[in-house]
């Protein structure tokens, strides 16, 4: 005879999932913006009061 279905658990493992890809999506979201960063800092030499601006945003 089948096993009576636990819709908790499959409520739970579908809720797993989803927050391991939403969080796999901002991480890829923030190494984006970092290397951006980068990117956009590397030839220029930072003032203080430029850096205090751009920490605002």
């Amino acid at each position: 005879m089948a096993r009576k279905p636990n819709y908790g658990q499959q409520r739970a493992d579908v809720n797993r999932a989803k927050q391991a890809k939403k969080e796999a999506k901002q991480r890829e979201r923030e190494e984006a913006a970092a290397k951006r960063k980068a990117a956009g800092q590397e030839g220029h030499e930072s003032d203080p009061a430029e850096a205090a601006e751009v920490d605002r945003d």
